[in-house]
């Protein structure tokens, strides 16, 4: 078998260090036992900000990197990146004096004297993005194209244009982890994307079908034949895009087959997933590939296809083997482009980490599984892996044999400022709200996502605000890494919470992770750490995942292996485990652990569900549900909703009560 170092020697594609201008001193020794696990960088006192939303992504990579540079000795650069303006939301709770900047890339000439010049990417390798931070990060430098280091005066420090084969992902990364890794900290890893789609403006698209029904299963599969005639005209090309036409339960458009025939000859066939089908994939991000050979994207997201009929075409027709709730639309112009992805990388670069994105199947994943392999229990891996599901679970589960734990950071603005925030966080326990059992149906509410900390920094931050909040009882998960890495914007959601919030760690506590694929020696050490930060955090419920079943793909229940572990190290009293069908019930290790209910749609169709669930109870005993809430598609309001729909024999109880409550029942037998 042909080593990977081999291949790429065969290749002719592993440059020496020489060969960049890079100077490798040696490692810098290992942060003590003591330190945080996601570190911090200061306290903020004068801020520096600009709002950086409108810009392109080539001068958000220069500002968010020059920002890690900065921001390492002492946090003085803050950005809004984004239009909603949720940067802008937690500007406040820095504590920090603020000046105002209304032209951003002025902020490069004011701290030029601070970098020691630009890492040139190439723009046309985008996994050079990522090199390009890991060197900013080792040489105190900026990312930037060759352009902008010229027009801002930034001497060049290392080129990598032209220094990677575009098409060899993997030789890219080997040369960074044997060239690179020896000089980046070990207690971070980071996997960011290297490119990001972002959305052309005034693209006009035209509404080609349409299902109106909300239909989740294939009743309505069908090979339907679309007529893109009219889009003839334009000179780009012909763009065709599947969405989700309700958008609000997750079941989109899903596509297993497409045909294209200009007048009457065939130009395209394919199968998603396929090498077939990528010279047509215009943007694909959004999407993924199902189990059957379909593309699919739910909710918010899509895929655009794009076909060059020969010129002179006449008729354009597209056969498409299409089913669920689907939106197809057609352009005549590029309604996407493709940027470098800026996010995060702040934090990276002052963190000196070593940044890459490896897809985790195939031989990316088993570079992935040897970059994982060189660092010590419990390292975080903070980012993301490809977007799609496979990708998540591939990836959480890789990174869980190696004992390291994964937190969702890919969006995640300002983390070197949050980090230094002097906020006060509480490791005080709510009290419990009295509840007495009776033959009653518990439900639990729980909004998820919370193991992402981009999501607690955004999107909670949108919920959180809805006047609503706190009609129903209800369970926020959150990260209780926010401790370390951003303790105003946790300070935050325990100081409002109303006495139906209930602050609960996501997925699975100190990080996002799969315990049954921990290595047996090593659990402990997750859940102590996961026993540390909800002490420090006055959490005492775990909203927690496992891996999936190889056979059946369903998910593998908590043993007496791991819920021992988490009785003996942490202070939790009950695990909800996603589960998704409500059937699972168990007291192992002496802990309640109780799979959640997942209905589909909003209020309505939510309380059906429910009522469908019990239909066989009878009323003799306790009946406990932990319901499931999808944070991406329901509010404050919708839960307001489903608490008005739900009478007898529901009982709404937090979390707290409905732990108490199971327990008692589950003693009692």
């Amino acid at each position: 078998m042909v080593s990977r170092r081999e291949f790429l020697l065969a290749n002719g594609t592993v440059l020496a260090a020489g060969a960049l201008g890079l100077s490798l001193p040696a490692a810098r020794a290992a942060a003590s036992a003591s330190a945080p696990l996601l570190p911090g960088f200061g306290r903020p006192t004068r801020l520096d900000y600009a709002d950086i939303a409108t810009l392109h992504g080539d001068d958000q990579l220069l500002l968010t990197t020059l920002q890690g540079v900065v921001n390492r000795r002492r946090p003085r650069l803050y950005f809004n990146y984004n239009e909603e303006g949720y940067d802008e939301r937690w500007l406040s709770s820095t504590g920090a004096a603020v000046t105002r900047h209304d032209r951003p890339l002025d902020l490069v000439a004011r701290y030029r004297g601070e970098v020691r010049g630009a890492i040139l990417h190439d723009p046309g390798v985008p996994d050079s993005v990522n090199v390009a931070t890991t060197l900013a990060g080792l040489e105190n430098a900026v990312a930037a194209t060759a352009e902008q280091a010229q027009e801002h005066r930034l001497k060049v420090i290392t080129d990598l244009r032209g220094r990677f084969d575009p098409d060899d992902v993997l030789a890219t990364y080997r040369w960074q982890l044997d060239t690179l890794w020896p000089r980046c900290t070990h207690t971070l890893l980071s996997g960011l994307p290297p490119t990001r789609t972002v959305s052309v403006e005034n693209v006009q698209w035209r509404e080609v079908a349409r299902e109106t029904e909300r239909i989740r299963d294939t009743s309505n599969r069908e090979v339907r034949t679309f007529d893109l005639s009219q889009e003839l005209s334009g000179e780009e090309g012909v763009f065709l895009r599947f969405q989700d036409s309700l958008g609000d339960d997750g079941w989109g458009a899903s596509v297993g087959s497409l045909v294209v025939k200009a007048d009457g000859n065939q130009i395209a066939a394919f199968t998603p997933g396929t090498d077939a089908e990528a010279p047509y994939l215009f943007d694909g991000v959004n999407s993924a590939v199902g189990a059957e050979s379909n593309r699919f994207a739910d909710g918010g997201g899509y895929f655009i296809y794009r076909f060059t009929p020969p010129t002179g075409t006449r008729e354009l027709l597209v056969e498409v083997d299409l089913w669920n709730q689907y939106l197809v639309t057609a352009t005549t112009t590029a309604p996407t482009r493709v940027e470098p992805f800026p996010y995060f990388r702040d934090y990276t670069v002052a963190s000196r980490a070593m940044v890459f994105w490896l897809p985790p199947s195939g031989e990316t994943g088993k570079l992935l599984d040897e970059i994982l392999s060189k660092v010590k229990p419990t390292t975080p891996y903070a980012g993301w892996f490809s977007n799609d599901v496979a990708g998540e679970w591939g990836g959480v589960d890789r990174a869980s044999q190696h004992a390291v734990e994964v937190v969702p950071a890919d969006y995640y603005m300002n983390g070197t400022v949050h980090a230094g925030v002097a906020a006060k966080v509480s490791d005080r326990v709510r009290p419990r709200p009295r509840a007495t059992l009776r033959n009653r149906v518990y439900l639990t509410l729980t909004v998820g996502e919370g193991d992402n900390i981009q999501y607690c920094q955004r999107r909670m931050r949108q919920l959180w605000d809805d006047p609503a909040r706190g009609r129903v009882p209800t369970n926020w998960t959150v990260s209780p890494l926010l401790a370390d890495i951003g303790p105003a914007l946790l300070a935050h959601y325990q100081r409002t919470a109303t006495e139906n919030d209930l602050l609960i760690a996501g997925p699975s506590g100190a990080g996002y992770t799969y315990p049954g694929s921990w290595p047996e020696a090593d659990l402990a050490a997750y859940t102590k750490l996961t026993g540390r930060f909800l002490r420090r955090t006055g959490m005492d419920l775990v909203y927690a995942y496992n891996h999936r079943n190889a056979e059946d793909d369903g998910w593998v229940a908590f043993d007496e292996r791991i819920a021992a572990s988490y009785r003996s190290n942490t202070p939790i009293r009950g695990i909800i485990q996603s589960w998704e069908t409500g059937d699972l019930q168990t007291h192992v290790g002496g802990l309640p652990v109780i799979g959640n209910l997942y209905p589909q749609g909003k209020a309505q169709e939510y309380r059906d569900g429910l009522l469908r669930h019990i239909e066989g109870w009878d009323g003799s005993t306790p009946l406990f549900i932990a319901g499931a809430v999808n944070a991406w598609n329901w509010t404050p309001s919708d839960i307001a909703e489903l608490g008005e729909l739900l009478g007898d024999p529901f009982e709404i109880v937090r979390g707290d009560a409905f732990f108490d409550l199971l327990n008692r029942h589950l003693t009692k037998k």
